[in-house]
């Protein structure tokens, strides 16, 4: 056995479950195959808790919203058919005909509970029917398909007329339709990119398809396990997205560094060590990392709950799952696999694209590397300078809660609510004012709300309210009031009038004794999510900061690693939220990646990059930091080992790094902006991670700060006898 092999701590929990798994790898192998479809099975028999209008509430908005639930009068979901000509003038008396003949068909279904009068525009270009249902939009969601068959009929009966229906709901199932065929054309860009990469990585056909094979079975039994999730933490219908995102990031990733590991330390003897004693030396090294670098970004996404936010509770619950089954995938049944295989995992050979594979990498990054260990300095103020300028932009960063607007127009409901919106601009956006009082004082309330409608249609705030709308609940204690605005509910206009709102509303209410009011919408929802954010978001990215340098320092034992694993995560974040800024929030990038600009950031976007880009970025620096810290204990001088270490890691971080960007870059292709914003966002930074701080800036930090960098570890010490006359 060699001098390497008796140094293997075989205490370690990955060598213990690679000796373990390797030597009987048909047990692991069906252990693992059993897991997932125990996983699936019991998903699916349990089912998916889909997260329900209770869950978003937040701010003052949540409080309206809660109120006037809690009197019996939930905020309903409203559904609108629009009537135009399907070219030339519109003949008004024969739609607004129509607009009646809808409206029939519609009061006839049981899940509405009223249906307005048609309304003809003011430019008589369009007739608005408006039906009320009797649940949320997101609990008429299985009511859809006869809503929609009553209109798909009132459509063929006047087939002269353009008849389409459009709302929160019919948008919301369109957005989930283009969602489930966005994850499909994203699986088919994905897995032949990254089966592509992998071969050339490993230059055959096995030892590339092990690893994209334990990313999709981790994903799918992380599917299963976050349906069960979902009955503690509901799924707010993102979690599939996050689950395949990191799933085949993370899971492939895994895979590389351990079977590139064990693929080294085979080269490393001249293919004399067995595969067994292979694995345990990868199982004390990669093994090891890949398990506090799971655990870092499991410890980093977990700071997601603070927020109170219940998509991002759902985003982090997805993202810890899949990383914890990828993690045990890679630590359990890649062993197995590898030792089962043995020299087979080598076949077959892909001609010349192997012998690259094998002779090619490490060289160009050793030439990158010359300017961070020889000239630090220079090295960098120019890197860090090149970061900051694209990081610049992020300071005219405008966050806003995206809506009806920044959804696909491919999208039919959508396409129509914005030919309403032209029609008929008070259908915009509202506000809804909900007031609490004794009944006694139910006239009093009334008569309150009424002087504020008056007041409001006389207010250029508010732009001219029209017909304002009334409830009262029935024990008489809960009272709203509905101003339609033709405002843009994201828009700054919207923001001044509900402003005005909520400053008129204390006098008008002042002599009712015991009042509470608060008021909601979909302004309202919009600006009081983004304060809402705002003000937990420093206590989300100190959690994010403390998670990274403890995890740092307990893994290498040096504060100084920790503080600079902080400060060049800060970098790569910074970047992808410029490159956000500059492409997202202006016009130049629509036609490349196929988006309308909204002139603002998705205002989940950046607190989600922040905290999974932490998460992922300590990847590549334990993987680097570990190979030169192996240097450091072998006696190099702390900058032979830089040059050692980034050297020896280079091909096998680039290529996860590749498989990583390739991933998230397939999100750019989807329609949903958020999820376009969110792809983009992550392949900048690991981009700007992998390449510049890694090359550039990680090494020319460490050969600057010599054996500090291990302070108040005792390896630099240890080695210092060893170490050669150019030690910095």
């Amino acid at each position: 056995m060699s001098e390497r092999m008796r140094g293997t701590d075989d205490r370690r929990i990955t060598v213990r479950l690679a000796t373990a798994s390797a030597r009987h790898p048909w047990r692991a192998i069906t252990g693992w195959l059993a897991f997932v479809v125990l996983c699936l099975a019991i998903g699916s028999l349990v089912g998916d808790r889909a997260a329900n209008s209770a869950d978003y509430r937040v701010g003052e908005a949540g409080v309206a919203e809660a109120m006037a639930a809690d009197g019996g009068l939930p905020v309903r979901a409203i559904e609108r058919v629009l009537i135009t000509a399907r070219s030339g003038r519109l003949d008004a008396p024969a739609a607004l005909a129509a607009g009646r003949d809808v409206g029939t068909r519609l009061a006839a279904l049981p899940a509405v509970d009223h249906v307005a009068a048609p309304t003809l525009s003011d430019d008589r270009t369009a007739v608005l029917v408006t039906a009320q249902l009797t649940g949320d939009k997101l609990a008429v969601r299985d009511s859809l398909p006869a809503l929609t068959a009553a209109t798909r009929a009132a459509r063929q009966a006047h087939p002269a007329l353009r008849i389409a229906q459009t709302g929160d709901s019919s948008i919301g199932a369109g957005n989930d339709a283009q969602r489930g065929a966005d994850l499909a054309l994203s699986e088919e860009i994905t897995l032949p990119v990254t089966l592509a990469i992998l071969l050339v990585v490993f230059g055959a056909v096995l030892a590339a398809g092990v690893p994209l094979v334990l990313a999709l079975t981790s994903i799918a039994a992380s599917v299963g396990l976050s349906m069960m999730f979902s009955h503690l933490v509901p799924d707010a219908g993102v979690g599939t997205e996050v689950i395949i995102l990191m799933g085949m990031a993370v899971g492939v990733d895994y895979s590389l560094f351990y079977l590139k590991r064990e693929r080294e330390e085979r080269r490393r003897l001249g293919g004399a060590l067995d595969h067994t004693t292979a694995v345990r030396l990868a199982a004390a090294t990669s093994g090891r990392a890949i398990v506090v670098s799971a655990l870092g970004v499991v410890a980093c996404t977990a700071c997601l709950y603070v927020a109170g936010d219940i998509i991002f509770s759902s985003l982090a619950t997805a993202a810890i799952v899949v990383v914890l089954v990828a993690m045990a995938s890679s630590v359990t049944v890649l062993p197995a696999l590898l030792a089962s295989l043995g020299p087979r995992v080598d076949t077959p050979r892909v001609p010349l694209v192997g012998r690259w594979s094998a002779h090619g990498t490490g060289r160009w990054s050793a030439r990158l590397l010359r300017p961070a260990t020889r000239h630090p300095v220079p090295t960098l103020v120019v890197a860090v300078g090149a970061v900051l300028a694209l990081a610049a932009p992020a300071l005219t960063m405008t966050l806003n809660e995206p809506g009806s607007r920044t959804f696909s127009a491919q999208i039919p409901a959508v396409a129509t609510y914005h030919r309403l919106v032209r029609a008929f601009p008070a259908q915009t956006g509202a506000h809804l004012v909900v007031v609490r009082a004794a009944p006694d004082q139910a006239s009093a309330v009334r008569a309150a709300l009424g002087r504020l409608a008056d007041r409001a249609r006389s207010d250029p705030a508010f732009g001219g309210v029209t017909e304002p709308a009334y409830e009262i609940s029935p024990n008489h204690r809960v009272q709203t009031l509905t101003l339609h605005i033709p405002y843009d509910p994201t828009s700054a206009v919207a923001d001044r009038s509900l402003t005005r709102l909520r400053a008129l509303l204390p006098a008008e209410l002042a002599g009712i004794h015991g009042a509470r009011f608060a008021v909601s919408g979909d302004v309202a929802h919009n600006t009081d999510y983004v304060a809402s954010q705002t003000a937990k978001t420093p206590l989300v990215v100190a959690l994010v900061l403390l998670m990274t340098f403890v995890v740092m320092v307990l893994t290498f034992r040096s504060v100084a690693v920790g503080v600079v694993a902080v400060l060049l995560n800060l970098l790569s974040a910074a970047a992808a939220f410029g490159a956000l800024t500059l492409t997202f929030q202006h016009h130049w990038a629509e036609r490349l990646l196929d988006f309308t600009s909204t002139g603002f950031v998705s205002a989940r976007v950046p607190l989600f990059l922040f905290v999974v880009l932490f998460g992922l970025s300590m990847d590549y620096q334990i993987f680097a930091v570990s190979r030169i810290r192996e240097a450091v204990e072998s006696g190099l001088s702390t900058r032979a080992a830089v040059e050692r270490g980034i050297t020896s890691s280079a091909g096998v971080i680039t290529s996860a790094a590749v498989v990583m960007v390739s991933v998230f870059a397939s999100f750019v292709f989807l329609h949903l902006l958020e999820v376009k914003q969110i792809g983009f966002g992550l392949a900048v930074a690991v981009l700007v991670d992998a390449v510049v701080v890694r090359l550039f800036v990680l090494p020319a930090l460490l050969t600057l700060l010599g054996r500090a960098s291990w302070w108040p570890s005792q390896v630099a010490r240890r080695s210092a006898p060893a170490q050669v006359a150019s030690a910095p």
